[in-house]
């Protein structure tokens, strides 16, 4: 029996026995920060690519049926499309309102004194083009100690929209304009509050379930294989944030350095779905990163139980 048979028969044997194939990465190529959304009975992530940050300078999106099957949509916001923005554009963050489709990304890694920060861009699709929506930063500025990075724009119960956004171990959350394009102050006056909680690092996330707020964050440094995700739950969406543990990292048999993540959660059931970059085993390098999908479920008290990375990955077709 020649290789090619051989290998035709296991992928047979592997079929018929009811085991799944490699889903883990989603797609190929390196790829980071995923924010997981659906949109109109389709699966969405948006991803940074993960270059250099010379190179890093162009995002792709990625669509589905059934988180399986992904379909690539290339270029869909560049830096000769935001003009301010000249290397190291990451962590997107996507929200539908009124019919358009606005895009928040990171630029340039400022540090003070510097143009960059949080820019917020609009399109009619959620595949683009899309196009910079202020020609400048949203958030050049640093407060309270935060680099404006990994931005995630959050809808409450009541409309009102916010965006939790902070590297450098702090997080700020900021009130957003009906329009995306002004930041709002809070009743007390201030424009930025601080909600960084125990071990915070980057990557903020924030979903309700069951009337509460669960907040997620990542740990550890994003270069390295401890890099990982931790969680608190609140009844406020500006907690107070008490750190209740770590739900993802490294697993010496699948993968190093997991975290920067997003939720997805099924419409009208209580399936969740978290979507995650993480390094291969034998990569040591930086930018060497890939997007997966895993199952995300909850205790009986309504903790999150220790996600289980895989190979397999999931599958979920939208009814």
């Amino acid at each position: 029996m020649n290789k090619v048979t051989f290998f035709i028969c296991f992928y047979l044997l592997l079929g018929a026995s009811g085991v799944s194939a490699q889903q883990n990465p989603v797609f190929p190529g390196w790829y980071a920060d995923p924010e997981g959304i659906i949109y109109d009975n389709t699966y969405w992530i948006f991803p940074t690519y993960s270059a250099p940050y010379e190179e890093q300078v162009f995002f792709d999106a990625f669509s589905s049926k059934d988180l399986v099957n992904w379909e690539k949509h290339p270029r869909i916001i560049d830096t000769s499309e935001v003009k301010w923005a000249n290397k190291a554009m990451w962590a997107p963050s996507i929200i539908e309102k009124d019919g358009k489709y606005y895009f928040f990304f990171s630029a340039n890694d400022v540090h003070e004194g510097e143009i960059g920060g949080i820019g917020v861009s609009v399109a009619d699709r959620p595949e683009g083009p899309y196009k910079d929506l202020l020609g400048k930063p949203l958030i050049n500025e640093i407060v309270h100690g935060a680099q404006p990075i990994d931005q995630f724009v959050f809808k409450d119960k009541d409309g009102q929209y916010y965006m939790f956004y902070g590297g450098w171990r702090h997080c700020n959350v900021v009130k957003l304009s009906n329009d995306f394009k002004s930041l709002v102050p809070f009743e007390d006056g201030n424009i930025y509050k601080e909600v960084t909680p125990e071990n915070y690092v980057e990557g903020p996330f924030m979903f309700i379930r069951n009337n509460k707020y669960y907040f997620m964050w990542s740990e550890g440094g994003w270069t390295g294989p401890d890099y990982k995700v931790a969680y608190a739950i609140s009844d406020s969406p500006f907690g107070p944030f008490e750190r209740i543990g770590t739900i993802l990292e490294q697993d010496e048999d699948i993968a190093k350095g997991a975290g920067h993540h997003s939720v997805i959660k099924i419409p009208n059931e209580d399936t969740y779905y978290i979507v995650y970059h993480r390094r291969p085993l034998n990569k040591t390098g930086a930018n060497e990163r890939e997007t997966c999908i895993d199952r995300m479920t909850f205790d009986e008290q309504g903790y999150i139980n220790p996600v289980k990375m895989t190979v397999e990955g999931v599958k979920h077709v939208l009814r």
